[in-house]
């Protein structure tokens, strides 16, 4: 038989070992708890890095001179319209927006260039401003500074303000790319344009120096004649075919004359059928023309006809 001091240490093994065999399921299970909450923080670490960031605006510098990004600002901002956003679903933009020389929706422009607004107020809840449920203003600004003569800075900042609270809900910059975008199409027109300017200069004094040289060939006497009245029918012909080349007939009543080559494009007036217009521009598009009556634009290619 053992000895009671045996038989003491005996039933503490046996008590320390039982209790580490109770204890290892309860640790255990809290390893195995631990284990399973990570997936949902990496889920959630992942989640909040795809969210959006607000309120980050847009900033480029354009290799362009100052005044011609004005030009193309100064159609943006006054065709009423707000890219990147929209009320209801059906919507491709917000509409009725206004251009402003000053909000207070953004704090006092304190630094270097120029700034411009354009404001739409009333506007129910629109897309991808942060958090925006309820009837505010919205208000893109544009800052332009001229870094030398031939590179100009442009940055554009969007926020919606609540009419009730006063909260101010930042864009997810959606609102910043597309008004950008407007922007650079327009500049792209114009050097479009003037490229285009350009080139039917060049071609107009080809024609003059070649019928200088074709004046210089004419012979003498009976055949100087001949030669010139036939000079003079390849000369109307040329004429007429160059006009055939460059001038067009408007197809519909009401067609719209526009300020810019874009359908959202101000309307400078309606065209009637039958009105005839000068090519002075060409795009895969557009025309760039001029009316009867002086007047210069813009105008659909599929709104035009040749000359009968």
């Amino acid at each position: 038989m053992p000895a009671p001091e045996d038989m003491n240490q005996f039933q503490i093994f046996r008590r320390t070992t039982f209790s580490r065999h109770r204890r290892l399921p309860l640790e255990l299970g809290l390893l195995l708890a631990v284990l399973s909450l990570l997936p949902a923080a990496r889920l959630r670490a992942s989640e909040k890095a795809r969210k959006p960031d607000f309120g980050f605006g847009f900033a480029v510098d354009l290799k362009i001179p100052e005044d011609e990004v004005v030009d193309a600002l100064d159609q943006v901002v006054g065709d009423g319209i707000i890219q990147g956003s929209r009320e209801y679903s059906k919507d491709q933009y917000i509409e009725k927006a206004t251009s402003a020389t000053s909000s207070d929706l953004f704090p006092k422009w304190t630094g270097p260039g120029r700034v411009f607004y354009k404001v739409r107020s009333q506007a129910l809840a629109p897309q991808n401003f942060k958090e925006s449920q309820d009837e505010g203003t919205v208000v893109v600004r544009y800052v332009i500074e001229a870094k030398n003569p031939s590179i100009t800075s442009l940055r554009i900042d969007a926020v919606f303000v609540e009419d009730f609270r006063h909260t101010i809900h930042p864009s997810n910059g959606s609102v910043e790319n597309a008004e950008y975008a407007d922007i650079k199409n327009h500049i792209d027109a114009f050097e479009l344009q003037k490229r285009q300017a350009v080139d039917n200069e060049h071609k107009r004094e080809q024609d003059i120096a070649k019928h200088v040289l074709d004046r210089r060939h004419e012979d003498d006497g009976g055949s100087r004649l001949a030669t010139a009245e036939s000079s003079s029918q390849t000369l109307e012909q040329h004429v007429r075919e160059l006009q055939r080349q460059v001038e067009r007939v408007v197809k519909a009543p009401g067609t719209p004359l526009k300020s810019a080559p874009f359908r959202t494009a101000t309307n400078l007036q309606s065209l009637g059928t039958g009105s005839e217009v000068v090519i002075l521009i060409s795009t895969p598009y557009w025309f760039g023309v001029e009316t009867q009556e002086g007047q210069h634009g813009w105008v659909f290619r599929d709104d035009l006809d040749p000359l009968p």
